[in-house]
């Protein structure tokens, strides 16, 4: 009967958990074809742009897939859960000094405030939070949910603003390859 008890809180959190973890997914897809097009485009960048800007965007759309599911799964204690929030939340600090580095060592593109904002400060704060929510679930589970949610989302939209402002990028501030502009100009035989 304890265990039941213990488990209960994340119970009402189904429904939430296969949305965000459904989106996760999805929009995990689709940010390979924004890296796709990416390719395609050929223009200035390559890979530590894509390690400082595009991976991340996977990486944080992951991060909420996992999440969902470990609180999806039907756990009998919430012991385990919050061990493993725990040492995600610790990586995905760790993984967010990475991108801070992997930034600061990329030549193709001088990142602005923005960039800063979503790339670096909001994933600290997001895994922060998942890092301070499994460390004091113990104090009030309830509430820790409700941070864990958050975080969760914040994890989400952050992937799905990093992905559109790649594509807005590359559809509206990059100028064309002098070579491409040029085959497109010509009117068609």
């Amino acid at each position: 009967m304890m265990q039941v008890a213990v488990a209960a809180p994340i119970v009402g959190w189904e429904s939430f958990y296969v949305i965000v973890g459904s989106s996760a997914a999805a929009l995990t897809g689709l940010q390979f074809v924004v890296i796709t097009l990416i390719a395609d485009a050929r223009r200035r960048g390559g890979p530590a742009e894509i390690a400082a800007f595009g991976t991340p965007t996977v990486v944080h759309f992951c991060a909420a897939l996992f999440v969902s599911a470990l609180l999806s799964a039907p756990w009998p204690t919430l012991h385990g859960p919050r061990l493993t929030l725990l040492a995600g939340g610790a990586a995905g600090l760790c993984y967010t000094a990475i991108v801070l580095r992997r930034a600061l060592r990329q030549r193709g593109y001088e990142p602005v405030f923005e960039d800063w904002l979503w790339h670096t400060i909001l994933p600290a704060v997001a895994y922060g939070a998942l890092l301070g929510a499994a460390a004091f679930m113990s104090r009030g589970v309830l509430l820790m949910l409700f941070v864990t949610a958050a975080a969760v989302l914040l994890l989400l939209y952050i992937g799905i603003h990093n992905a559109w402002d790649t594509v807005t990028f590359l559809a509206v501030d990059q100028p064309r390859p002098a070579d491409a502009a040029g085959a497109n100009d010509r009117p068609a035989a």
